[in-house]
């Protein structure tokens, strides 16, 4: 249950489908095969960061004396963000900016970054996670969290490799459609966040 509860959160936040028009500009020109290589760059990158902070999110957080409380307002406000301009249906510049993305065009290879940083694992994603290591108290939940970063990684690969085709079939608007579900999610997702965080800090008050 907690699987699925991260996976869906992650979704929410990484949101696949609206980095493609992205993906799509910087890959173009490119042969079938390589753009597949591309996304399974981007998708293995994805995997690794967000890995990597689901297992050293906690150490950075003492080694710099941040308290989870403090986190989950920053966190949340962060997402709140991400997720009025998903609800917009603007490319988040959070996420990355243009200068960003026209940097990144100029590398032989953008599987790594932009794509796979910040475009996937951007900010919110890796604040995300960090957040979720927080609530995986055992090794159940731990085993849960890193299966839904892998499920996420898979999802991004197969929505990367077939861009082309789903940008066809959806278009613009029905892209747009998805981010916006998306934003409401991650709305939700960060008040909750933010919530929990106010009545964490009133609790130490009280104590």
């Amino acid at each position: 249950m907690f699987g699925l509860t991260a996976f869906s959160s992650l979704v929410a936040i990484v949101d696949p489908v609206a980095a493609l028009p992205a993906f799509l500009s910087l890959t173009a020109g490119e042969h079938e095969t390589k753009r597949a290589s591309i996304a399974l760059r981007a998708s293995i990158t994805t995997v690794v960061v967000l890995s990597t902070f689901a297992v050293g999110g906690q150490v950075i957080f003492r080694f710099f004396g941040i308290s989870m409380p403090a986190f989950k307002i920053a966190g949340g406000i962060l997402l709140f963000t991400i997720a009025l301009e998903m609800l917009r249906a603007k490319p988040s510049k959070t996420r990355t900016t243009a200068a960003e993305t026209e940097e990144g065009a100029q590398r032989e290879d953008v599987g790594v970054v932009p794509v796979g940083i910040p475009l996937l694992s951007g900010p919110g994603a890796i604040a995300s996670v960090t957040l979720l290591s927080e609530r995986a108290s055992n090794f159940r939940f731990r085993a849960g969290l890193f299966a839904a970063i892998l499920a996420l990684g898979v999802l991004s690969w197969l929505t990367l490799r077939s861009g082309a085709l789903i940008a066809r079939v959806l278009g613009r608007t029905g892209i747009n459609l998805i981010a916006r579900i998306m934003g409401l999610l991650l709305a939700a997702i960060a008040a909750q966040l933010v919530l929990d965080g106010l009545v964490a800090v009133m609790m130490r008050l009280r104590a």
